[in-house]
């Protein structure tokens, strides 16, 4: 039995999650912006059309934003995973594998399902019922490689015709849909890479699939070869329905205004350890090295730059938020310089390892299983949704002074800020 694939994915999903509950927006331009309101990282369609690019600082688009009447928003996360969830949870209920591939995408295994249903009915389906009881709309790229799969699904969004769902399960159509789309369009080929493939004469995704696939290896990667051999019918990437454990985590944030004194960063630097430190815990794992970094900014002639890093090992891996940010506190104190201004600072944990292997302190045991608990009781009110806990070393100002001037309520995770109508 032959593979199939269906990607998943929903249209314009930040700004989609924003008009959802705000039918006034419907039709109107939309675009939502990065952390600190600072550039354009979403558009309605109707933005697109405008013309608004994305990374576009919003400052730029200030006399855009007046003459369309365009509807401005700061990122709401807690919004957008929420609306996610939701939608994943449909998929999971529709197919007998899902793969989150991201926040408003996946793909499934419908490998069987034509033995009992057409499979364009099938996403027909799978569009309408998310649509149903979601409210996102969604378009469906249905292939027997994930390759073919994204440019399925491309197609069903470039094209009004196809109703929004397209079905490459047929040679003759992967042919004709490869012949019409761009080099650089192939999932995984690029700008960079499609320039030298330009050179050797392919522009089209079917001159990459026609091209001679030991010569691709040798000039370029065997990522390369397996790509033209998913273009070619060849299923080379399998359903990844378990998501691999994270090497690191990350949490780092530029400043809304620029910080000098230590003690403001030392706030800042602990919410952000604090933050990757409940990340860990979700995880199940504990790290073993933690390292911090901040620096000024780059493109201020009259300001001086300065950028430093510091790293430790710990001595027992861990998630505890206290350890971790006495830890980040420590480090903090030995990189920074007065009469600075600094403009982003940041936290990583690495050498991560699950949280059962960790090596207990056996003259500690006691106080660890402790502190256990009560990193459990902290993620448990921080995951509800009446009210939060914080580490005193966090300060009270807890978004970091991270600019959210246009934070639409969270509709589906507060019951407070639910409208009254």
């Amino acid at each position: 039995m032959s593979e199939i694939f269906a990607l998943v994915d929903c249209n314009n999903f930040y700004a989609s999650c924003e008009s959802l509950f705000q039918p006034k927006l419907r039709n109107r331009p939309i675009v939502v912006l990065s952390n600190n309101d600072g550039c354009v990282v979403a558009r309605s369609k109707e933005a697109k059309q405008l013309g608004i690019k994305m990374g576009v600082p919003v400052h730029q688009i200030k006399d855009m934003i007046r003459q369309h009447r365009i509807a401005v928003f700061s990122s709401n996360y807690a919004l957008y995973g929420d609306m996610s969830q939701r939608v994943m949870s449909i998929l999971e209920q529709m197919a007998p594998q899902v793969e989150v591939y991201s926040i408003d995408e996946a793909f499934l295994s419908l490998t069987g399902i034509e033995s009992y249903q057409s499979l364009n009915d099938f996403g027909v389906a799978v569009r309408e019922r998310v649509q149903q009881w979601t409210g996102i709309t969604v378009c469906v790229g249905i292939a027997p490689t994930k390759t073919l799969a994204k440019l399925a699904n491309h197609a069903a969004k470039a094209y009004p015709a196809t109703g929004g769902v397209v079905d490459l399960s047929q040679r003759e159509r992967q042919e004709r849909l490869l012949s019409i789309t761009p080099i650089d369009e192939v999932w995984g080929v690029g700008r960079r890479l499609s320039v030298r493939l330009r050179e050797l004469g392919i522009e089209s995704a079917l001159g990459l699939a026609e091209y001679d696939l030991k010569s691709l290896r040798q000039r370029f990667s065997v990522v390369l070869e397996r790509t033209a051999r998913e273009l070619r019918g060849e299923s080379c990437l399998a359903l990844e329905d378990v998501t691999e454990p994270k090497q690191q985590i990350v949490c780092s944030r530029s400043f809304s205004k620029r910080v000098e004194s230590l003690d403001e960063l030392r706030e800042s630097v602990a919410s952000y350890t604090a933050r990757a430190a409940e990340k860990l815990r979700a995880e199940q794992q504990v790290c073993k090295m933690l390292s911090v970094t901040l620096r000024t900014g780059f493109f201020n002639p009259t300001e001086p730059i300065y950028s430093n890093s510091a790293v430790t090992p710990l001595a027992t891996p861990t998630n505890d938020s206290s350890q971790l940010i006495a830890e980040a506190t420590r480090l903090l104190r030995g990189i920074w310089r007065p009469g600075y201004r600094y403009a982003k600072a940041g936290v990583m944990l690495s050498e991560l390892s699950p949280q059962e292997q960790g090596q207990a302190d056996l003259f500690c045991a006691p106080e660890q299983a402790r502190r256990k608990q009560l990193m459990q009781t902290i993620d448990q009110i921080n995951g509800g949704k009446h009210g939060k806990v914080f580490i005193a070393a966090q300060g009270v100002q807890q978004e970091g002074s991270m600019k959210r001037r246009d934070l639409s309520p969270a509709y589906t995770t507060r019951w407070n800020e639910v409208p009254l109508v």
